[in-house]
């Protein structure tokens, strides 16, 4: 994955909102791979395949800033079909649509960190944009091991005024 970023990379699109089943993450960021394995668990039987139904990610905390007790995220898979939770603790929500900065990212996708940080330190200053009332998120485009590690894609959102 690359780690350094230019201001070209960056895109500023409009994006529409988007219904989504949330499965929340909170605490020790090192146990987000128990999480994940639960969502994976849940969404195969809840019959939405990653190929039809988008995957999202949404960044409540900075890991590097939040006190692991207190760290989230939300893992997120686009539907408008009612929820049947089997069993989890899932729920409704909705990635609101808007503006939105872009930055794509291919490769290893596990750590967006350097990405992020090109959107917040680097890019959104000079932009003279703001940013919005929702989270960075991002949305998973192809993933190990669906692909090869090098060839997963995600996009970070920035939500813009």
């Amino acid at each position: 994955m690359r780690t350094t970023f230019t201001p070209d990379d960056v895109t500023v699109r409009d994006v529409s909102p988007t219904p989504i089943a949330v499965m929340e993450h909170c605490g020790d960021p090192a146990t987000i791979g128990t999480t994940i394995q639960r969502f994976i668990a849940w969404r195969q039987a809840a019959g939405l395949s990653p190929k039809t139904n988008p995957t999202f990610n949404v960044f409540h905390s900075d890991r590097r800033t939040t006190p692991p007790s207190e760290y989230r995220m939300d893992l997120c898979v686009g539907t408008e079909r009612p929820i049947e939770t089997k069993g989890e603790q899932i729920k409704a929500g909705m990635i609101p649509g808007g503006r939105c900065a872009v930055l794509r990212v291919v490769g290893n996708t596990d750590n967006l960190e350097p990405a992020a940080l090109h959107l917040y330190r680097d890019w959104l200053p000079a932009s003279g944009e703001e940013v919005r009332d929702f989270p960075l998120y991002c949305q998973r485009l192809a993933f190990f091991p669906e692909v090869p590690e090098h060839e997963a894609v995600a996009e970070l959102f920035l939500p813009l005024k």
